[in-house]
């Protein structure tokens, strides 16, 4: 760990060579980005730095390997639920490429791509499409919207689109390597400065090294090509509601030929009742309690009929020429998740009326939202765990995997909030575990509650996807140690002195 001393024998090099804008030691701005959601203390940065070019990121790589002053980068540190922007352990300094590297480099409305830095958000891109009356469009997170692109893609994070996976729409990067080297991945490896191929072909000579760069601390990505969709003359959004918390077997089971055949061509989701509502209400019976004891049934069921929703709502949505050119294939859908006679479709019309609806509809149109994020506010105190585990779209197993681990909520005193995010063969889990961050027994059983579901997944050998930073370590450490070992293998070769966050993913 850096002392003070050689932060500020840093902090005073970097400002010597890159001004003065471009590193601070304030109080108030280490606590501002020590701030996160997760069930432990702030994690305060011994500096904050802010470059503006990959020059500039190479330069305080070449001075943190001087110092031997551990940096800890993000992006746009919108990964809410997950750190935030806090580093991995205190003292390591933040570096915010988002702050200054927020430019959209290219646009190729052609071959539908963009070339984009570190800050470049979801809401900024499709303003910027929008601007240009462009024909393409982003496949948007359900939330927050001034999330980077480029970090959401590098954490494995998703939309809900046909282009919904992010770090699968990468093609080509510019990394700045521990050791200070700046590389180019796939076609834009080649010697000299033209590269026509760098962000259409994501396959080329030798190793494909992109993948190390994801969910990892090898490196430090500033720039890459993400493909984008061009927009399909009529998106029709479509939504059915299930009574019972058992139909989730039975919806799966739907969902999953859908997706084999590229039907629907959108990823569709299996959401929860309080995944939903927890966006637009609040918890009724916390007061009662003092939020020990999870939400009734009676309670859930009331929430559901005010609002019209069942236990699980699916979500997607499909591309046609016109609303009319669609209404064949909305028919088939419909009869497929309405054959047993449990389920009710949600007109689009009557959706509109729905708020929680609201999200699915501008996920899958391209529209960026912050509407998700409130769900922070279903308990007080804005405390809130992401944990995304998954399940084979199979629906005995999702079906199992939600009893049981409904079951550790609410033995733990908290509510169960579920997104099944379903692809033809994979359904990723979100968990989202919210609680009272300012009441420390409530904290406690946040994390035991996050501890328990993770533990209860790996036994029956499901990963999580991504990983809250206070939780990295725990979960490398459930890998084989063959693995681990060749992770440490790597960052030793690419990152000898270990100055890009040491630990994060559980990486030294």
């Amino acid at each position: 760990m850096s002392t003070h001393a050689q932060i500020i024998d840093f902090s005073n090099a970097v400002a010597a060579e890159l001004g003065d804008e471009a590193i601070t030691l304030g109080d108030d701005v280490r606590h501002r980005y020590g701030e996160h959601t997760l069930p432990g203390p702030d994690v305060l940065p011994g500096a904050v730095a802010y470059p503006d070019s990959t020059q500039a990121v190479q330069t305080l790589i070449r001075l943190a390997n001087q110092f031997r002053v551990q940096l800890y980068p993000i992006s746009n540190g919108q990964n809410i639920g997950l750190g935030t922007r806090s580093p991995i352990v205190p003292g390591q300094v933040v570096v915010d490429l988002g702050r200054r590297m927020n430019r959209i480099l290219d646009v190729d409305e052609k071959l539908g791509y963009c070339v984009i830095e570190p800050g470049v958000s979801f809401r900024t891109m499709h303003d910027e499409l929008k601007r240009r009356d462009s024909k393409l469009m982003i496949s948007p997170t359900a939330g927050p919207s001034q999330g980077s692109i480029l970090a959401n893609a590098l954490d494995k994070g998703g939309g809900s689109g046909a282009y919904a996976d992010h770090f699968g729409m990468i093609c080509g990067m510019e990394i700045v390597l521990g050791n200070g080297d700046i590389i180019r991945t796939g076609d834009g490896s080649l010697a000299g400065d033209t590269h026509p191929n760098w962000h259409v072909s994501k396959y080329s000579f030798g190793p494909t090294l992109d993948g190390l760069f994801s969910q990892s601390n090898f490196g430090i990505v500033t720039r890459v090509g993400m493909w984008l969709m061009p927009r399909p003359p009529h998106i029709e959004p479509f939504f059915f509601t299930f009574p019972d918390d058992g139909d989730v077997a039975e919806v799966i089971e739907r969902i999953r030929p859908l997706k084999l055949s590229n039907f629907v061509p959108t990823l569709i989701r299996a959401t929860n009742d309080l995944y939903l509502l927890a966006s637009v209400a609040t918890n009724p019976e916390y007061a009662a309690s003092n939020g020990t004891r999870s939400l009734s049934d009676e309670g859930r069921a009331a929430l559901r009929r005010q609002h019209g929703l069942g236990s699980w709502t699916v979500s997607g949505a499909l591309y046609g020429a016109s609303r009319a050119a669609l209404m064949p294939q909305i028919e088939r859908i419909s009869n497929h998740f309405l054959a047993s006679g449990k389920g009710r479709q949600i007109p689009l019309e009557e959706a509109e009326t729905i708020a929680p609806l609201h999200i699915a509809t501008n996920s899958n149109t391209g529209v960026p939202t912050d509407s998700e994020l409130k769900m922070l506010g279903w308990r007080p105190g804005g405390g809130a765990i992401w944990l995304s585990a998954g399940s084979p779209v199979v629906g005995s197993t999702v079906n199992d995997f939600q009893t049981e681990a409904r079951r550790i909520c609410h033995a733990h005193g908290l509510e169960y909030l579920l997104s099944n995010v379903c692809g033809a063969r994979f359904a990723r889990s979100v968990h989202s575990i919210i609680y009272n961050r300012e009441n420390p027994d409530e904290t406690a059983r946040a994390d035991a509650c996050y501890r328990a579901l993770s533990e209860c997944f790996a036994s029956r050998g499901v990963f999580v996807g991504r990983a809250p930073t206070m939780y990295q370590s725990f979960h490398q450490a459930q890998r084989m140690p063959e693995f681990t070992r060749a992770c440490s293998a790597i960052k030793a070769a690419l990152d000898p002195n270990g100055v890009i966050a040491p630990g994060k993913y559980g990486i030294m």
